[in-house]
Formats: C-alpha cells, structure tokens, sequence
C-alpha cells in the first residue's frame, strides 16, 4: 500500500463514509481548506493511481468508490506507526498513551479483558 499524503487521507476517509461519490458529493463533505474543484479531481485521480479507489463512468462523469477497505488501511497504518515510532512494540506504544494520560486504567482493563477472552 502507498504512503497517503493527509489531503488523500482525508478524501479517502470521506469515500469511505459516502460508499461511492462524485467529485461534487466529495467537495461537499470538506469544511475546511477546500480545495478547487480541479484539484480535488486530479486527487481523487492520484487515488486511483495508487490503487485506493475505482470509478464508474457515466458519460463524461465519474463516480468513485473506495476499493481498499478502511479496516485494511488502518491495519497497515497502524502498523507502520508502531514499527516506525514505537520500535515495533504494542508494550511502548501503550505505555506512550498512558504516560500521556491519553488511556485510562478502566481501558487498560478493558483491554486485558479482551486478550483474556482471546485465549
């Protein structure tokens, strides 16, 4: 899977909500930052460069829908993340929310509950 730019991300995690969408229906879901029409096309594009999404073409119109999986994604970005940042390791990567006060130990429970029920 190719690295996404956060713009990309961003049209990315919008197709994933909208099912399938033109580049009209995309444009309305951005609040901020909006970019010109034409480049909102020409990244929708890049998308389908790198293989995230597909279309269907009614005359001159293009309709695209999301051919990779949000769950795929965020596997392989949650993936990347923790062997980039946290030395390939779950153990650093929860200690780092927990030093941050970003987890709480209910959800650490939580969490070892789960596991525990895994096994």
């Amino acid at each position: 899977m190719q690295k996404l730019t956060n713009k990309e991300e961003e049209i990315m995690h919008i197709l994933w909500k909208l099912k399938k969408a033109f580049v009209k229906e995309v444009m309305a879901e951005i609040t901020e930052d909006q970019p010109h029409y034409n480049t909102l096309s020409t990244i929708i594009r890049n998308l389908e460069d790198k293989g995230y999404v597909s279309h269907n073409a009614y005359g001159n119109t293009h309709q695209y829908f999301p051919i990779i999986a949000l769950e795929n994604y965020r596997k392989e970005f949650m993936n990347t993340a923790i062997e980039n940042y946290f030395n390939n390791s779950y153990k650093n990567m929860v200690s780092f929310f927990a030093e941050e006060d970003k987890i709480s130990a209910d959800e650490l429970r939580e969490i070892l509950e789960i596991i525990e029920k895994r096994k």
